[in-house]
């Protein structure tokens, strides 16, 4: 198994991002986010952005799944779509790149077939992590000879919209751990508490990513007060 692999199985992944306009969005402020999820135990970080990469590799020797939210016209493809993204992230030295590898066509009009090939041919030692939406599209990202598949954008996509891991006692992440054979399985898309991340590490996925119920508090404040409020 690669190394980096090893080191992140069966643990906890921060993903530590602010998007431009929520009040955590700083390279400093991410950087810093990273540190404390370190100290509290985590064995990699997720992250957006080349500065917000740059500055959590600073402080944490960790490793870290890159992307680069971009939108192109108004393209409901935008995790690490093209590859300038791409090309940015290597730069950075991040260990994982993850994008979207939904079966919709991309930006520039490439499937996920022809756009993951250029990549491996650019960059064959980078580690590829495959956000999907389904389980059809998890087999499909295995089969291409993605390293890891995760769920991220079950619930995001206009099929799934609203879905959550934990629906109907975690179906879809136990039919992506029994169907993909050679990927390893990262559980991340709406893991909100600590019992969900437990739960899916007992089906034996490979780790747990969790982001905004760590790292994002004008949600976990609105949260509370939605409880409060009922």
């Amino acid at each position: 198994m690669h190394k980096v692999l090893e080191q992140i199985k069966n643990g906890l992944i921060v993903s530590c991002q602010a998007l431009d306009g929520e009040p955590l969005h700083s390279s400093f402020i991410m950087g810093r986010m990273a540190l404390a999820a370190r100290e509290g135990g985590a064995v990699g970080i997720r992250a957006n952005s080349v500065s917000d990469i740059v500055e959590i590799k600073k402080q944490v020797n960790l490793p870290v799944i890159g992307i680069i939210k971009q939108v192109y016209r108004n393209h409901p493809v935008f995790i690490t779509p093209t590859m300038k993204e791409i090309d940015a992230l290597a730069e950075t030295g991040a260990e994982i790149i993850a994008t979207d590898a939904t079966n919709r066509l991309r930006p520039d009009g490439s499937d996920l077939e022809s756009f993951y090939q250029e990549v491996r041919t650019k960059y064959p030692h980078i580690l590829m992590m495959a956000d999907v939406s389904s389980v059809e599209e998890a087999i499909f990202a295995d089969k291409l000879g993605f390293d890891i598949v995760a769920p991220t954008l079950y619930g995001y996509t206009e099929e799934t919209d609203g879905l959550k891991i934990d629906d109907h006692d975690y179906a879809v992440i136990k039919q992506i751990v029994k169907e993909v054979k050679n990927a390893k399985v990262i559980a991340e898309g709406n893991v909100s508490t600590p019992e969900i991340a437990r739960f899916v590490l007992d089906i034996n996925v490979h780790s747990v990513v969790v982001g905004g119920a760590i790292t994002r508090p004008q949600f976990i404040t609105q949260r509370f007060v939605d409880a409060m409020q009922k």
